[in-house]
């Protein structure tokens, strides 16, 4: 997730005036507000979303190692993505770029796209990062260490792999009424954090490029497939935890109000409100920023309550973030959310 760190007391009524912008990552920044109810209609039939497979697929991009830019890991784990996703028969295009990290390191990136039904019309977009951060710097004890990313960027891109399976898998006449894109963005999470950094250079400052986020701001001003225009976009961020629980987020309520509502109420109505909290969050920098600067309405489902004065969990940034961390009811009320969204449409 991209990072940068405000520490902020949480403070509802304070909250609801902020319009602060946190970064996913450390930095994430804060959001509120109220989404309006959408009209009642039954939920269609869907098919069922497989919490095992998308557990495996969290295993197997932690298998590689860290997935850190300009590393055999990273190059490994994102050849295996675009198999997987051809193996599903989706059309997939890789986009790849280079950018400088805050540390002055030149970044190999590659964003990937696939495309479900690509021939249809309307289409809904779906985000994740498959990157990892290259130090767990809000660890105590090993903050160089890199880290393995289980929940951080391989469960938001397992919840993608098993949708997409889930879609191809099905018979023309079973499928949603829209296409679907799978974007899977590359180096966001090699990003400065003023909370655990200070005492580095952030060599990017006053460039107007933002540290975190390097691949969404690379694919934002250079949209593959060129003039893309989906209705809305969901990015999956932290989505696999043990625990998790997902606030509706600032940036998102106030970019895309319609599909913060959509996606609450089919979590809802789906028994996942556990999950899916009715509480406004603090608007964060991630990957969805930067999509709805390109004009695309898009929100964030990431792993959100108040712990204390922190944004985010205990695992976020540290070498807790492994398998162990995992949970496979997450990843279902995630998934089977996400799925029941799209063939609501």
């Amino acid at each position: 997730m991209t990072h940068r760190f405000l520490r902020l007391l949480w403070r509802p009524a304070a909250l609801l005036a902020t319009t602060a912008l946190l970064t996913a990552c450390p930095d994430k920044k804060p959001a509120a507000t109220e989404s309006g109810s959408p009209t009642e209609e039954p939920l269609r039939k869907a098919p069922v979303f497989n919490a095992d497979s998308a557990y495996a697929y969290t295993a197997r991009q932690v298998s590689f190692g860290p997935r850190v830019p300009n590393t055999p890991a990273h190059v490994r784990c994102g050849d295996w993505l675009v198999a997987e996703f051809k193996k599903a028969g989706l059309t997939v295009q890789e986009q790849p770029f280079t950018a400088m990290a805050f540390d002055g390191n030149m970044l190999r990136g590659r964003n990937i796209v696939a495309r479900f039904a690509p021939q249809a019309a309307r289409r809904v977009a779906l985000f994740a990062h498959w990157d990892t951060r290259p130090f767990a710097d809000k660890d105590q004890k090993k903050p160089n260490a890199p880290l393995d990313g289980a929940v951080d960027g391989a469960s938001g891109v397992a919840v993608l792999l098993e949708l997409a399976r889930q879609l191809a898998a099905q018979p023309d006449s079973l499928t949603p009424a829209v296409g679907v894109d799978f974007i899977l963005f590359d180096a966001e999470d090699y990003g400065y954090d003023t909370s655990t950094q200070a005492n580095l250079q952030n060599k990017l400052a006053g460039s107007g490029v933002e540290s975190w986020c390097l691949g969404s701001q690379y694919w934002a001003k250079n949209l593959l497939p060129a003039g893309y225009k989906p209705e809305y976009g969901i990015l999956l961020d932290m989505v696999g935890a043990k625990g998790a629980r997902f606030s509706r987020e600032q940036t998102s309520v106030q970019a895309a109000p319609e599909a913060v509502a959509k996606v609450w109420n089919t979590a809802n109505r789906l028994g996942y409100s556990d999950y899916f909290l009715y509480q406004d969050a603090p608007g964060i920098t991630d990957d969805h920023v930067f999509v709805n600067q390109a004009g695309i309405k898009c929100i964030d489902i990431i792993d959100h309550v108040p712990y204390g004065d922190e944004y985010f969990p205990p695992y976020h940034h540290t070498t807790q973030d492994n398998m162990s961390a995992v949970d496979r009811a997450t990843l279902k009320a995630v998934g089977q959310t996400v799925l029941q969204t799209l063939y609501q449409e």
